[in-house]
């Protein structure tokens, strides 16, 4: 009987050792695996079983990108203002063999290389081109941080300037020099909009003068016109009197030749001319020979009739 419970202590003894020897990898993590002490391979994602007692895991690595938040760093600038500034960066293990042998302590010399990489950047820059130059300082840093922290199997994708906190007299005077130049601004655009203003108000009165012109200039030009078309209308209306009055004269003139009047009519048309060119206020009047005959005619019946 007391072979039976100790067969079964052991069948349960080797049960716990296999099933504390079974191993399932999640997502994104990574085991190394020692044999005797010694690196033998990584694990991924699936179900691994380990010899008991003589493999071992030497790590879990998560394969996830990771954020590590670093304190305020001092650093001094190329024109000696010493200021505090703390980065964050995103890396991720790419290799975990690397990760787990390469370097000991891999936050602390990510840590002590940002530090040292800043400082020397910061160096280079004044205090304005350090404020306004936040993407090319990551952008140095991070390539930095790759190269010196691939042999440790480990991929910066990104490094950011959190905070830049300069002494708070500079601070002061920044932000003096900003309302300073604010003013200068609003100034500027008071003075842009004043100056604008008076332009389009003189050209207003450019365009009121030079429509003003244009107006007088037409209506003087119909004027012209209209008093034009009114001399051409009385012209041709005389024209048109004189026409008739000819016509009437040729007509009658004609109507008379048709008659075929005798000399004793024409005799007395042509008194009846003198008769009007004798009406005048003329002084001397010269008579044609036909009337003077005529007229001598006249006196010799006279004389006749007399005796």
């Amino acid at each position: 009987m007391p072979y039976y419970f100790i067969f079964a202590g052991i069948i349960v003894f080797l049960l716990i050792i296999v099933v504390a020897n079974v191993k399932v990898v999640p997502q994104s993590k990574a085991y190394v695996i020692e044999f005797l002490g010694t690196y033998k391979e990584t694990w991924q994602t699936g179900f691994h079983i380990k010899i008991p007692f003589i493999e071992k895991i030497s790590k879990i690595v998560s394969l996830k990108e990771q954020v590590v938040d670093f304190p305020p760093q001092p650093v001094i600038t190329k024109d000696n203002v010493t200021m505090q500034i703390d980065t964050v960066v995103f890396f991720q293990i790419t290799d975990p063999k690397l990760y787990t042998y390469g370097v000991e302590r891999p936050l602390s010399a990510i840590e002590n290389l940002t530090a040292t990489t800043l400082r020397n950047i910061i160096g280079d820059l004044e205090l304005d081109h350090t404020l306004t130059s936040r993407d090319t300082i990551n952008s140095q840093i991070r390539v930095t941080l790759d190269e010196a922290t691939d042999p440790w199997g480990i991929k910066v994708n990104r490094v950011e300037l959190k905070n830049i906190i300069p002494p708070a007299e500079i601070q002061d005077a920044m932000e003096k020099q900003m309302k300073a130049e604010r003013q200068r601004r609003e100034s500027i655009l008071r003075a842009e909009g004043e100056k604008a203003s008076k332009i389009l108000v003189a050209e207003g009165q450019k365009e009121s003068q030079i429509l003003a012109a244009e107006g007088e200039k037409q209506a003087a030009i119909l004027n012209a016109e209209a008093i034009k078309e009114s001399k051409i209308r009385v012209a041709e209306g005389e024209a048109a009197a004189i026409i008739e009055t000819q016509r009437a004269t040729a007509q009658a003139i004609e109507l008379i030749n048709k008659a075929m009047p005798g000399e004793g009519f024409l005799t007395i048309k042509s008194l009846e001319a003198f008769e009007k060119a004798a009406d005048g206020q003329a002084t001397k009047i010269i008579i044609p020979s036909e009337i003077q005959s005529v007229a001598g005619l006249a006196t010799s019946i006279t004389e006749l009739i007399k005796k």
